[in-house]
């Protein structure tokens, strides 16, 4: 059902009054707090989202030369190019730097390389190409800044160059009329963190002399690249992609509104999650299989009907990918066999498609939570795409395993590769001993927010205000909750069977729930039973009808062994914050005895509607001080737990429990 660890939090949600009073939602103020916002003006700052966040342009190095250059070929009428990337957030960034430039009545080609036959990057062939066709400056987006000789080049033969990038890059920059990268070392730009996009905007932002301008122009544009390159969604980014989900709402340019129509969107509200999931794959889809004009197109369009049927055949080839990635995956499962792997999986075959590797390597990795490298083999080289998890960085493993290799480049997370048929079995080892010698931290974690004690933090109005914290994404994850100790009761498959729609019961109420990309086998769990729901809450919209939905992200079966080690005696300080107060001890005793005094069942469903807003682990606690006394037996044997409370005539004052005088310590101690 899960591979992840989870890690829950271990007291009730807290809700600042201050929050409250501040016209916040229980659940939003509650979630503000966990992520440090714990005042009306900390969350004000964050939510509202001012201008003031965008960094000055001419802060980044070289930016101020490109300029320069940019202005004196917009003046002499120069023929340029647009040298950019086939994935959305090189597609987009070239899309909305030539629309500029032309809009500034120069000559501009658009050149992104056919991923199939040119591979990721600069290289000579097109720069001499161009040169041929009489262009004079190459201006690249998101890629370039690794291009040593491919800049040296275009200088002996007359071309000049800026490159605008956002990569990680080597210790020789290319010789180029400018470099512009947040991360080159000697940058001094606030953030490191722009998408590819992010930095060509910044670029119009320094030549127009206006943000807004280019805001109110491209925030769409953006936008999109922005959330498909998953660069961090807090500051300048926070407030760029805020702009521009705001414009694909309202007023998108017509490509972008024709694939919103096509992709089953236009009903919908945008958000993050919606371009992320659904936009953005379809427009990767031109990349991946060679037709990145098809995005390209769409993305330029200046009318809705030449824009409709682009989105309908972008949306075909994207189903003609998805069936390609299926297939793939399929063999890469065959070819790893039953062992589970501890060191990174990489896998080689002629028979697969160069744009749909990286898919699958990023299935890989998440399916055994280690590195993943793809290689689609031709004649004696191969071409690898690349993909890490936890804390092991890609690019530094790449670098330090150099030697076997013709070329790489990328990312800590992402990368891309060239190897000679030869040398992966020795490329292989080498990565693996670098693993071994550099492990990750690897298990993959469900980090939780909040987990859920009461039905009214699930209420519409609370679901609905939780809107206020988007866009979501990388740096600013949506809000993930758990609802321990829910009973599964339907299970119903959906979308051919891809998919589940559940029914969950908790609090005494039905909630519903979607589990994408999972089947009824898959999930290992039959209605009846206890689990442990990991998900989003979000509001359902259907035939005018509003409701609470959960998107669960993992189900498990419900967690015991906290439970099973407290009532066997095994109480460690970990289990401090679960110190239960009197209410929760008034709580069991009388819904113990409203059971007639005695009670029997699997510890996964003892507590199940005992007192549902109290959790397991401290019910077990407030068993053990009931025991202390003797007020209660407490029996273990196997999973079952029975409990019966035992009369006794005489008063007990429960503060004087050792166990809970030892829990109220360690908390003193950790609030000190």
């Amino acid at each position: 059902m899960n591979n992840s660890k989870w890690n829950v939090p271990k007291t009730d949600p807290v809700i600042p009054a201050a929050l409250q009073g501040a016209g916040y939602s229980p659940l939003l103020a509650a979630i503000l707090h966990v992520r440090g916002l714990s005042t009306p003006e900390l969350a004000r700052n964050f939510l509202e989202n001012t201008p003031d966040l965008l960094g000055d342009p001419l802060l980044l190095i070289d930016m101020p030369q490109a300029v320069m250059r940019l202005t004196r070929a917009i003046a002499a009428g120069e023929k340029v190019a647009v040298y950019g990337d086939y994935d959305v957030d090189g597609i987009t960034s070239s899309c909305m730097l030539t629309d500029y430039l032309r809009s500034k009545g120069l000559e501009c080609t658009l050149y992104i390389p056919d991923r199939l036959e040119e591979g990721y990057g600069v290289n000579n062939a097109a720069i001499e190409k161009l040169h041929s066709e009489g262009v004079t400056l190459i201006i690249t987006v998101d890629c370039g800044v690794t291009t040593v000789e491919e800049a040296a080049f275009a200088s002996s033969i007359g071309v000049d160059m800026i490159i605008t990038d956002h990569h990680e890059c080597r210790e020789v920059l290319p010789e180029a009329i400018a470099v512009v990268d947040p991360k080159r070392p000697d940058c001094s730009y606030p953030t490191h963190d722009l998408a590819g996009i992010g930095v060509a905007f910044k670029l119009l932002c320094a030549l127009e002399g206006s943000a807004e301008n280019i805001i109110n122009r491209y925030a769409d544009l953006v936008a999109v690249g922005t959330i498909a390159d998953v660069m961090p969604l807090t500051g300048e980014n926070r407030y760029i992609v805020k702009k521009g989900l705001d414009k694909l709402a309202n007023a998108p340019r017509p490509g972008l509104r024709a694939l919103i129509e096509e992709a089953g969107l236009g009903e919908k509200k945008i958000s993050a999650t919606n371009v992320g999931f659904t936009l953005a794959p379809r427009l990767n889809a031109s990349g991946r299989l060679g037709h990145v004009d098809l995005a390209t197109s769409l993305l330029l369009a200046d009318s809705q009907q030449t824009a409709a049927g682009l989105a309908a055949d972008l949306c075909q080839l994207n189903r003609d990918r998805q069936a390609l990635e299926t297939d793939i995956w399929q063999q890469a499962l065959e070819m790893i066999g039953d062992e589970k792997p501890d060191v990174p999986i990489v896998l080689a075959s002629e028979n697969w498609h160069q744009g749909i590797i990286g898919i699958a390597a990023s299935r890989l990795t998440e399916a055994f939570n280690v590195p993943a490298i793809m290689i689609c083999l031709d004649g004696e080289k191969g071409k690898g795409s690349c993909r890490s998890c936890g804390s092991f960085n890609l690019f530094e493993a790449l670098s330090e395993c150099s030697e076997h290799l013709e070329d790489f480049g990328g990312h800590a997370l992402a990368a891309g590769l060239t190897v000679r048929r030869e040398n992966i079995d020795s490329f292989r080892a080498a990565l693996a001993d670098y693993y071994r010698s550099h492990p990750s931290e690897g298990v993959a974690t469900l980090d939780f927010d909040l987990c859920i004690n009461s039905p009214d933090l699930l209420a519409m109005d609370c679901v609905e205000d939780l809107e206020r914290i988007e866009p979501c994404g990388s740096g600013n994850p949506r809000p993930l909750m758990c609802l321990p100790g829910a009973v599964l009761t339907d299970i119903t498959p959906i979308g051919s069977g891809k998919h589940l729609r559940l029914r969950l019961e908790k609090f005494g109420q039905t909630y519903e729930a979607v589990f994408f990309s999972h089947t009824a086998e898959e999930l290992g769990l039959r209605c009846g039973d206890c689990v442990d729901a990991a998900f989003f809450p979000q509001i359902n919209e259907f035939r005018a009808r509003r409701s609470v939905q959960f998107l669960i992200r993992e189900l498990r079966r419900h967690e015991t062994e906290a439970c099973a080690a407290i009532l066997r005696g095994d109480i460690s300080d970990d289990d401090a914050p679960f110190c239960p107060d009197r209410a929760a001890f008034t709580a069991l005793w009388l819904a113990l005895r409203n059971r007639g005094g005695s009670l029997s069942a699997p510890l996964d469903r003892f507590f199940l509607g005992l007192c549902p807003t109290v959790r397991d682990e401290k019910l077990c606690l407030c068993l053990k001080v009931f025991e202390e006394f003797g007020l209660v037996s407490v029996q273990l044997e196997g999973d079952m737990l029975t409990v019966s409370c035992i009369p006794r005539r005489e008063k007990v004052n429960l503060d004087l429990s050792e166990l809970l005088q030892r829990l109220r310590r360690l908390n003193a101690g950790a609030q000190g």
